[in-house]
């Protein structure tokens, strides 16, 4: 019941929208007790009295009346509750969103892109129905179940009393109801997670499944999964196909017991005929939302579980500095330094006792066989993982004490996979620069080579470019996202492969054009082409998470070690095989 509390403490943030919430539902609550007091009425003064036939018009009207005015004022609550609980819903959503931002990126790595979708969109719906449902069914059904239980004590106190008798099978019934109900539809939920995130990566990766011819088999993997949402959703339904029956009965009850005791009254002289009448009625009215609690209370625990996996999310712990910390200068000198630096991801030793420096201008380049650390390296600096012994520093200061957007402005990453937005170019580029004038992005463009094709798309700058870039070829993805760290300007550039998606043509095009951006700049620079690092001013020989060797590449290869013997096996190419422009 936590989670659904913290829903409900949403609610405070709109005293105003409460306030009306709660005059309308009590309004309607004492309006819907005039109808079958009118009809009591009726039945006992006007109807026997042939004098007083004439004021029969009078109360139909008042009747009609009391009906108008209850609607009424449930058409104003219904738009009241519909703008309190989308303005909470967008609240939560919005909280989530912010939260994902803030998560470590080790929190991505052990997570489904398809759960957490699920979690966004879905479960946060989900959880509408504690809103709609929760004042809907809750707050008008618990008004009206105690102004009509007043009334019908106040006619007729033991004949209530026989009406009241089944509310304790119905609370009893509820109970035995609720006590698994959180863990039968959390398991819905998360079967629906599953499939929902095998679906994601199967049409993410569609292409990879028709080049293997593996559709069967992934149409049998899929049907597995949405197996198991049958089964949980089945087993759901198996409680409530129980559960909603027998306490309907259970509230028919009251209606067998006011028939049998409220008409012996009625013959014993203890109550008038009027009285029978409005009783009757009264008591269709108590067990409305008694049966309106009822179903609440399946819909609370199918929101608790939707909120459960929601508030998970938001209570998982900030990357540290996410939005706070020490700000760097506006200009610094870019004098980065790995200092005896540790790293272990899953328990799993990957760096050990690194030392790196680049001096203010400086291209230090990283070379060494798959897994040895590089990529990691970037990965730190980036702050996308603490390191877990040791320190980096810019200028002297420890990049753990900086505020992660305040660090992280002032790097320029590309990445030898470049990602793309589904947008169109200008959007993909102005990710760097949001103030960026058309001047600035065609200049960046031209820098990376990447201008002449985007004047050859249909609507240059605003061509939409698909899910992933997917209408470009693998070169022109890499150079509008070299283009974009062109247009960042930053003083720190991290290029991880960043030539490695481009032709021998392109590449040595956009060579020219990095060397000119890193000329008096601080550039780390992984590659395995040896055209792209020969030029740096120091090269770091990684292996097994280690630094084994550092130095030009004239001292490194004098010295016959690690970077001379991978120059030797072609490790390091001169010439780039081609991948398509």
């Amino acid at each position: 019941m936590h989670s659904v509390l913290r829903v409900f403490a949403y609610l405070r943030r709109y005293p105003g929208l409460a306030a009306a919430q709660l005059a309308c539902a009590t309004l309607m609550a004492i309006s819907v007790i005039a109808f079958p007091s009118i009809a009591g009425f009726v039945a006992d003064k006007i109807l026997p009295d042939p004098a007083r036939h004439h004021e029969l018009p009078f109360w139909v009207l008042a009747a009609l009346a009391s009906f108008l005015l209850k609607d009424g004022l449930n058409c104003a609550r219904i738009f009241v509750n519909n703008h309190f609980e989308q303005h909470v819903i967008f609240d939560i959503r919005s909280d989530l969103y912010r939260k994902i931002q803030r998560l470590p990126l080790r929190w991505f790595d052990t997570r489904r892109t398809g759960d957490i979708m699920t979690r966004v969109v879905e479960d946060v719906t989900s959880m509408e129905r504690v809103l709609i449902d929760g004042i809907e069914l809750g707050l008008v059904a618990t008004i009206q179940l105690i102004a009509v239980g007043l009334v019908m004590y106040w006619t007729n106190w033991s004949v209530a009393l026989w009406a009241t008798l089944p509310i304790p099978i119905l609370v009893l019934g509820a109970w035995v109801y609720s006590k698994d109900a959180r863990h039968r539809h959390r398991a819905e939920r998360n079967a629906t997670s599953g499939l929902n995130s095998f679906l994601h990566d199967n049409i993410a990766g569609i292409r990879q499944i028709k080049s293997y011819a593996a559709e069967d088999e992934e149409h049998r993997a899929f049907n597995r999964l949405s197996n198991k949402v049958r089964g949980a959703t089945l087993y759901l339904m198996k409680w409530w196909a129980i559960y909603n029956p027998a306490m309907s009965f259970a509230g028919m009850l009251g209606y067998v017991l006011v028939l049998g005791f409220g008409g012996k009254a009625v013959i014993d002289g203890g109550m008038e005929p009027g009285e029978f009448l409005k009783f009757f009625l009264l008591l269709s009215l108590f067990y409305e939302p008694v049966s309106k609690l009822r179903q609440l209370n399946q819909m609370i625990f199918s929101s608790r579980a939707a909120a459960d996996r929601v508030f998970e999310i938001l209570d998982d712990e900030d990357e540290p500095n996410a939005a706070s910390g020490d700000k760097l200068p506006a200009e610094i000198d870019a004098h980065v330094r790995f200092e005896q630096v540790d790293f272990a991801y899953e328990k799993q030793p990957t760096l050990h006792a690194v030392d790196l420096e680049a001096r203010p201008g400086e291209t230090v380049a990283l070379v060494g066989s798959t897994g040895a650390g590089k990529s990691t390296v970037l990965s730190l600096l980036n702050r996308f993982y603490e390191c877990s012994g040791g320190r980096i520093t810019i200028d002297g200061r420890d990049i753990a004490g900086l505020a992660k957007p305040a660090l992280r402005e002032r790097l320029g990453y590309v990445t030898q996979e470049p990602f793309l937005f589904n947008g169109s170019v200008r959007e993909n580029l102005l990710l760097a620069r949001r103030d960026a004038a058309e001047e600035a992005i065609w200049k960046a463009l031209d820098a990376a080579h990447a201008a002449d094709f985007v004047r050859g798309l249909p609507k240059q700058l605003d061509t939409n470019i698909g899910e992933r870039g997917v209408k470009l070829s693998g070169g022109e993805k890499q150079r509008l996202s070299i283009a974009r760290a062109l247009l960042k300007d930053a003083p720190i550039l991290l290029l991880d492969e960043a030539t490695a998606s481009v032709d021998s043509e392109t590449e040595s095009q956009i060579q020219d054009a990095l060397d000119a951006l890193m000329r008096n700049r601080t550039a780390f620079v992984i590659a395995h082409r040896l055209s792209t690092i020969q030029n740096a001013d120091r090269i770091y020989v990684l292996e097994h998470g280690r630094v084994i060797e550092q130095g030009s590449h004239d001292e490194l290869l004098a010295r016959g070690g690690k970077y001379a013997d991978l120059c030797e096996k072609s490790f390091l190419a001169d010439t780039p095989e081609k991948s398509g422009a």
